[in-house]
């Protein structure tokens, strides 16, 4: 679905239920910093979170009223983080849905409950605490890290390597002299090595995460998009 449908802030997200999941997953977005709008029926969940996230709202019920009054929504994306309570979490899930909210994610139970959530249009995932801090990561999109800068002539970024550098070892290439850059992190087909030996062998669109001065940085960058 587009988010960038009229009357929804694809940079805006809604959680409902603050359990384990829903509280790690919310608090992972503010700190990521999106807007959140939180609902949750039980008040000492949301008093955990006071201060820490801006818009929390203590309900009865999730129904239509409420999901309008609070603004949820107008979300991007709303994720219903409901647990125990299978009923509530599929009516809700179809709540937002019917609203036209563009992305609706619901957490399951079983097997049997996510098939349900999928027949009545939304994203089903059956999360651990883990799981919330990965899917925040992948809401916020593109890369946690796309730049850092240490102080003012040396920085860390994260750069997506070309068909240049696809199939060659570091040391071959000489890495570390030729560009002046050190290599901490490479990322392949979505796993992360920090193990960097001068065998290491890079491939078209890997992820490397390099720390050195920026006009090295920027050096590279240029030769690597040619």
């Amino acid at each position: 679905m587009n988010m960038k449908k009229t009357g929804h802030d694809s940079n805006s997200f809604g959680i409902i239920g603050l359990g384990r999941f829903g509280a790690a997953l919310a608090l992972e977005l503010v700190n990521a910093g999106k807007d959140v709008v939180v609902l949750e029926i039980d008040e000492a969940k949301l008093n955990a979170v006071k201060g820490k996230i801006e818009h929390i709202h203590p309900v009865d019920e999730i129904n239509h009223e409420v999901l309008m009054e609070s603004g949820i929504s107008h979300c991007g994306t709303v994720i219903v983080c409901i647990g125990k309570d299978i009923e509530s979490n599929i009516l809700a899930t179809l709540h937002v849905i019917e609203l036209g909210v563009p992305r609706v994610i619901a957490k399951a139970s079983n097997e049997d409950h996510g098939r349900v959530l999928q027949k009545i249009g939304a994203e089903v995932v059956f999360p651990e605490v883990e799981m919330g801090n990965r899917l925040a990561k992948s809401l916020v999109s593109l890369r946690t890290l796309d730049f850092l800068e240490l102080d003012e002539d040396i920085s860390i970024t994260e750069i997506k390597l070309s068909h240049h550098f696809s199939g060659k070892a570091l040391h071959d290439l000489n890495f570390r002299k030729r560009y002046n850059l050190n290599i901490i992190a490479i990322t392949h087909d979505d796993k992360t090595n920090v193990n960097i030996l001068p065998e290491t062998t890079l491939n078209e669109d890997d992820e490397i995460v390099v720390i050195g001065r920026n006009e090295d940085i920027a050096q590279f960058e240029k030769m690597n998009s040619r």
